[in-house]
């Protein structure tokens, strides 16, 4: 299974730091946020992955280079200035991804989500969610993971989408390329079709989306807690 993390928005929460400073490249404890990402991709046995890049995409590409110092082959999908969002993103990276279900990770997250499981598990409808408990900035949720494992749009108690999905690319072949559209807006008919299924972490998970969240990110690498 390939992995495809995304890594185009430009973090405008977190300026001035990322006005040069690409979100993925901010360093978090011994590493950078997206080197996190690929240590636990390799470690699971993940061997391809695709990165979106858009803002400062020539750092990135410079700092990750192909991928063989993290024991991966990393190929890129470049997007124009102001990026395509999530589900426009995957479109313009299909020709990299292939036409297998493959193993989606945001960017900004922080996280302890074991990987391997994901990716061993035969995918059984359009895409399987990992939801978290809602964090302070996001009480609401998003979806309801009821018996059986499958995701609702209703139903309590509602749940937080992590940004770490497997998805299956046949979702995104029917968009133009360079449509800017959200995940979510591809996932709903699916969800009210039945065919999204879910998993429920319980462990580390952070959105460095803000100064705040990053500062908490680092406190926890700094006291062992995230790795």
């Amino acid at each position: 299974m390939k992995a495809m993390i995304l890594a185009a928005g430009r973090g405008e929460r977190l300026k001035p730091l990322t006005d040069t400073v690409p979100k993925p490249l901010i360093q978090v404890g011994g590493g950078t946020l997206i080197e996190h990402h690929l240590e636990r991709l390799a470690d699971a046995g993940i061997e391809q992955v695709v990165i979106n890049v858009s803002w400062l995409a020539e750092r990135i590409e410079a700092f990750l280079g192909d991928g063989s110092a993290y024991g991966l082959e990393i190929r890129y999908s470049r997007e124009p200035e102001g990026p395509l969002e999530t589900a426009g993103g995957i479109r313009r990276a299909l020709p990299l991804l292939g036409k297998e279900p493959f193993l989606l990770i945001s960017g900004d997250i922080l996280t302890h989500c074991r990987l391997r499981p994901l990716i061993e598990s035969p995918l059984a409808g359009s895409a399987h969610l990992v939801l978290v408990d809602n964090p302070d900035h996001h009480r609401k949720g998003d979806f309801h993971l009821a018996d059986g494992g499958r995701v609702e749009k209703t139903g309590r108690p509602r749940l937080t989408y992590s940004g770490i999905a497997v998805v299956n690319p046949k979702l995104f072949e029917p968009l133009p390329d360079g449509i800017e559209l959200p995940l979510r807006k591809i996932l709903e008919p699916e969800i009210d079709a039945g065919r999204v299924t879910g998993t429920y972490y319980p462990g580390l998970w952070l959105d460095v989306g803000t100064p705040g969240r990053l500062a908490s990110a680092r406190f926890l690498d700094a006291m062992g807690a995230a790795g």
